[in-house]
């Protein structure tokens, strides 16, 4: 291939690019006429285009003259979706965040009513004992992102798992009554963030986020975990800026 022919090529999908972007926008199918003023195209160039993404089952015909997103989309969407690994995602993003922070970053996942750490980054400088191994365990109401699960799960939800767990309490500092995790969880749903103060490990506090997927559901869970006297508020936003930018990669979009 030529010089040209490439930069030709490359031209083409831009095209083809500014074409899809212009029917993700459109509610209902687009005319022709539409859809070459929103791509900044001629006319006769989106036709040919259009035509060749229709061949493609990229785009249909609604209607003479009208077009819409394609099943071939939907089609390469779900295949894309199943590929989407969150530790695949999160991992460059929790060693950018360590890279800052310089403690302990966590993900995990809920298995029924404990929180799994599935992926970690760690400097080794601390010797915490609750998450510094991957595949450990520990109950939602001790963990910070254990709590944004039980936030999800609502007040019934919530009492449910009171009553199903009982609420133990590994150390003092543990909220082991529904009055006082429900205003945990209110204080959680607030700030868009949830704290653990020592209540699954004494010397231990934890800042948790969550991250979800193109649908919106909670899937996973980002968490520094440090020593309480090395613990920064600064870090919060931190946190829940890269929970957001996986969720991001997984396709979700916040509503206005």
């Amino acid at each position: 291939m030529t010089q040209a022919e490439s930069k030709n090529s490359i031209q083409v999908i831009e095209r083809m690019t500014r074409l899809l972007d212009a029917l993700a926008e459109s509610p209902v199918p687009a005319s022709l006429k539409h859809l070459a003023k929103s791509a900044g195209l001629h006319p006769s160039t989106a036709h040919r285009i259009l035509t060749a993404m229709v061949n493609g089952r990229m785009v249909e015909r609604a209607e003479p003259g009208s077009y819409r997103l394609g099943m071939r989309l939907i089609e390469l969407g779900n295949s894309a979706k199943s590929r989407l690994s969150v530790r695949e995602l999160a991992l460059p993003l929790m060693r950018e965040l360590h890279a800052v922070i310089g403690e302990a970053i966590n993900l995990s996942v809920r298995r029924e009513d404990e929180i799994v750490y599935i992926e970690r980054t760690s400097g080794g400088r601390s010797m915490m004992r609750v998450v510094n191994v991957i595949g450990g365990r520990a109950p939602l109401h001790i963990t910070a992102v254990g709590k944004l699960f039980l936030l999800e799960d609502g007040v019934a939800g919530l009492r449910a798992y009171a009553q199903r767990t009982g609420l133990p309490g590994p150390t003092r500092n543990s909220l082991t009554s529904i009055g006082a995790l429900e205003k945990e969880l209110e204080k959680a749903r607030r700030q868009g963030y949830a704290t653990d103060f020592e209540e699954a490990e004494l010397g231990v506090r934890c800042i948790g986020a969550g991250i979800r997927d193109d649908e919106g559901i909670l899937v996973a869970g980002l968490s520094v975990s440090a020593p309480a006297e090395r613990m920064k508020q600064a870090w919060y936003p931190l946190v829940k800026r890269t929970a957001e930018d996986i969720s991001h990669g997984l396709g979700y979009r916040a509503s206005a």
